[in-house]
């Protein structure tokens, strides 16, 4: 399994982008920076986007790929969430007023993009993997997901604070190589990290003992979101923590899992 680091970031500078993974060139793991991280021809080849919530930061370049993929010819786009996040979608965001309903452009029979409804912990076939939505603990609703190909699992957190389901099936998954997942804010910011639905370092830590001591170990746990504001900070406080296999991502990078 080949994945991307488009996006990696809480926010955004000229120096951060926004979440945005890709994997094996064909499935996105949300999109907020898509476009603005990927050259036209590989954002035609992608088959497939993964929503984990409707947050601006996570959806903001579907608009920019539908009209890119739209103007090139390219097959509907596949654009994945729970019921909730495709709801929001639809009333928010492709709505006809905040951007054109590329759900029926250029026609209804072969649009720039298609919904696919998951429901959570029910395990659907896309582009060719086993993806399952779990739901966590944001300040929306917001679902992690494990991807299922051949060569193994990856497990994403999306946007999350302390939460108990995710990592209760994580432990029961076979064949997980790697994780994405979120830290934010440095431990200093712990009540601005629990009302907006995000980790510290030091509550990583502590749901990461949910998956057992053994597998938090040994784990490759690639970290995600941070604030673009408190970068140092947040990597000091992770590189002082112990009993887990934490790297933290950057833009560009390439990992063979």
């Amino acid at each position: 399994m080949d994945l991307r680091v488009i996006g990696c970031h809480g926010g955004e500078t000229p120096k951060h982008r926004t979440s945005a993974f890709v994997v094996d060139e064909r499935v996105a793991i949300d999109a907020g920076s898509l476009t603005s991280g990927m050259e036209l021809r590989a954002q035609c080849a992608l088959e497939a986007v993964l929503v984990s919530h409707a947050h601006l930061d996570h959806i903001r370049d579907l608009a920019t790929i539908a009209d890119n993929r739209n103007q090139n010819g390219a097959e509907p786009l596949l654009v994945v969430g729970t019921k909730p996040t495709l709801a929001a979608l639809k009333k928010h965001f492709f709505n006809n007023l905040l951007w054109p309903d590329f759900s029926r452009i250029p026609n209804v029979r072969r649009p720039a993009i298609r919904y696919v409804e998951i429901g959570l912990e029910e395990p659907r076939a896309v582009a060719g993997y086993e993806v399952m939505a779990i739901a966590v603990s944001h300040t929306i609703d917001t679902c992690a997901f494990t991807l299922r190909g051949k060569d193994g699992v990856l497990a994403y957190s999306g946007d999350t604070g302390p939460t108990d389901r995710l990592w209760e099936v994580l432990r029961e998954t076979e064949g997980l190589k790697a994780m994405l997942m979120e830290v934010s804010f440095p431990n200093d910011e712990a009540r601005l990290a629990r009302v907006s639905g995000h980790h510290t370092p030091a509550t990583l830590l502590e749901d990461m003992k949910k998956l057992g001591a053994a597998a938090a170990r040994e784990l490759p746990t690639l970290l995600y979101h941070i604030k673009p504001s408190f970068q140092a900070k947040v990597e000091r406080e992770c590189g002082r923590l112990r009993g887990v296999n934490l790297t933290v991502c950057a833009l560009g990078d390439h990992f063979i899992l």
